[in-house]
């Protein structure tokens, strides 16, 4: 039964030789039996017909007679390219001296099967979370605080270098001095070689002639640490504070970060909201009929509060410029809700008077 190329690869018989291409690298990915869920039959149908569509002659060939002179397609059942189990990919570089896979660069298909990228990373040490307990206080006017940390730091001895003050360098025997080293490795294409960062001069190529006697050689070492951490004024529960290379530190690379998560520590009389502080202030019904002094505990101090004459239950009182400092000479406010206190009972007198 006559194979439909076309359909195979979901083109039209006009695609271009774009189309043909984006269509066999979408589904090279989809199909790859080295990837999840991969189905080696549809990937070597979809192999067959690129290697035929990909090539003017062939697919002339095709399009009158309905075959090509050569469809195999490089890809046959068998036992060849060990790695891959009883898939052979021996035919996929045949195919392409024979031109049927011109100017594809099937690089970036399996890409991300071999590493992908060619760009080199630059090495960064771990990150580090911890929780830091705060006082209310400290949470709307800010806080510096010392923590100890027991992390990966550079080494104070050496500085990071791994060798022995005063002591020289040498050309790293592993990799002769070049920082890397050789891989060889097997791929779909057979044969071919890598390079990665050599582990004993770790990328520089050279080591020291004597390691340093602290860290021994590694330019790093388990150390605990003392940390100021500066807290901004107007931070929330829970909120995050980031320290920016406080983290892990790794030779040849650069310190990851280090996250700090705030619990602020609950007021008896405030609750923050927005740049404002709130509060309750439970007032008698003769101060609120009759107007009062009270005095309050801010974070300030002291401060008296005078209450009107007959002020209503659930209404708010402002003291400006008490709240949450919103930069160098500005801060919100506290607002104090006012709740009457209602008596349950009355003497004599009282219920009298009340009647009067």
């Amino acid at each position: 039964m006559k194979k439909d190329y076309y359909e195979i690869l979901g083109v039209d018989k006009g695609a271009n030789s774009e189309e043909i291409k984006k269509a066999f690298r979408k589904l090279a990915h989809k199909y790859h039996p080295d990837k999840g869920g991969g189905d080696s039959t549809k990937f070597k149908e979809a192999s067959e017909a690129y290697s035929i569509l990909s090539d003017e002659k062939k697919r002339a060939e095709y399009d009158t007679y309905g075959k090509s002179g050569n469809n195999s397609g490089g890809y046959q059942g068998g036992q060849g390219a060990g790695g891959f189990g009883d898939f052979d990919f021996s035919g996929f570089a045949g195919q392409a001296e024979q031109g049927g896979f011109q100017d594809f660069d099937l690089g970036d298909i399996f890409g991300d099967l071999f590493g992908g990228g060619r760009k080199e990373r630059v090495k960064r040490g771990r990150d580090i979370s911890i929780d830091l307990a705060i006082l209310f206080s400290e949470s709307i006017f800010g806080a510096e605080r010392k923590i100890l940390i027991t992390k990966t730091s550079v080494c104070s001895e050496c500085k990071g270098s791994g060798a022995k003050v005063g002591s020289d360098t040498v050309t790293c025997d592993i990799c002769n001095g070049k920082g890397r080293i050789h891989e060889t490795k097997r791929s779909i294409f057979g044969t071919f070689s890598t390079q990665k960062e050599c582990a004993n001069c770790h990328g520089t190529g050279k080591i020291p002639r004597e390691k340093c006697h602290k860290c021994r050689g590694a330019g790093v070492l388990r150390s605990e640490d003392e940390i100021v951490v500066k807290i901004p004024s107007g931070v929330d529960n829970g909120e995050m504070v980031r320290l920016g290379g406080a983290g892990e530190a790794v030779r040849g690379g650069t310190a990851g970060d280090l996250y700090i998560k705030l619990h602020v520590e609950k007021h008896p009389i405030f609750r923050k909201e927005g740049s404002n502080l709130l509060m309750d202030l439970n007032v008698k019904l003769t101060e609120a009929i009759l107007g009062s002094e009270v005095k309050i505990k801010t974070l300030d101090g002291d401060l008296i509060v005078k209450i009107p004459e007959g002020v209503s239950h659930g209404e708010v009182l402002r003291i400006r410029s008490k709240g949450v400092p919103t930069g160098r000479h500005s801060r919100g406010d506290i607002m104090i809700k006012i709740n009457i206190q209602i008596p349950t009972k009355l003497s004599k007198t009282a219920k009298k008077i009340v009647e009067e």
